[in-house]
């Protein structure tokens, strides 16, 4: 583990392809170890009409009605995948979600430039509908439903909570996203569209005075900009509520390994995880 800690320390807070493969390779062994203990139980479920909208389930042993963990993966709203049984990466938080004793359902979205704001949000609705409908089936109880994301997910997850003012989910987990705190840059304007409409598109208000419990966690190596996001969501919870969310700064970890690492040796993060589901859906 403190190999991997060197390693990742090494790289810096930076953002890009070479770092991302990096990191990946810190953990493709003990991940790729972990495919085949628990294997996807239900893959390219269709929750909507297009090519993308489309989830993998991960059902935990046992009979009971499990918990949901939705995970919602990154790629700077441009890529990114859910994996699957031969690609580990936002798989294996399906994987740990299972491993917990909840039902993990790791989702895939519209991109930019093709699809742009607030296309995500939608998406994300789409799913909570769909689970709502379907997800007993499957193993999962349908009132205890707990959305998360990284970093763009983290984003979509965000502005779900900006769309809908509902109980359908009883938690949010946001992990190095972005809220509206820090100014706009060239890749989110490929998502958001127009700079002028950048302020009331955030979803900045929603995440700061939602009454649903939230987790909140940044690296330790987030490149400034999110750690700029996370302190100023910190704040303004603090200003709006009187008491900051729950949050976590994960020590030893960039951008990348954030999500990359769960299901690992490396439990910290995923305990603290397991623990606010378990809480916030008992």
């Amino acid at each position: 583990m403190n190999q991997i800690r060197q390693a990742i320390a090494a790289l810096g807070t930076d953002l890009g392809p070479h770092v991302l493969d990096q990191c990946r390779a810190l953990f493709d062994d003990e991940q790729m170890a972990l495919l085949a203990q628990v294997p996807v139980s239900v893959a390219d479920v269709s929750y909507g009409p297009h090519e993308r909208h489309r989830v993998d389930i991960y059902r935990p042993l046992g009979s009971d009605p499990a918990p949901i963990i939705v995970f919602v993966h990154g790629g700077g709203f441009l890529k990114g995948d859910k994996g699957g049984a031969d690609a580990w990466p936002n798989a294996n938080v399906g994987r740990m979600a299972a491993q917990a004793g909840f039902l993990g359902v790791v989702i895939n979205y519209r991109l930019a430039p093709g699809h742009v704001w607030p296309a995500g949000a939608e998406d994300v609705a789409s799913v909570v509908a769909w689970l709502k409908d379907n997800v007993a089936q499957h193993g999962g109880d349908p009132d205890r439903i707990v959305l998360m994301g990284t970093s763009a997910g983290a984003v979509h997850v965000a502005g779900y909570l900006k769309r809908v003012r509902d109980r359908d989910i009883r938690a949010a987990i946001l992990l190095s996203g972005l809220y509206g705190y820090t100014p706009l840059d060239q890749r989110d304007m490929l998502y958001y569209g127009d700079p002028a409409l950048y302020p009331e598109r955030m979803p900045l208000e929603a995440v700061a005075s939602t009454g649903l419990p939230l987790l909140l966690a940044c690296a330790e190596f987030d490149p400034p900009r999110f750690q700029a996001e996370f302190l100023g969501l910190m704040q303004d919870r603090l200003d709006r509520h009187g008491a900051m969310p729950r949050a976590i700064i994960q020590s030893g970890h960039n951008h990348y390994s954030m999500a990359m690492h769960l299901g690992t040796a490396d439990r910290r993060l995923s305990d603290e995880i397991c623990a606010f589901v378990r809480e916030t859906t008992a």
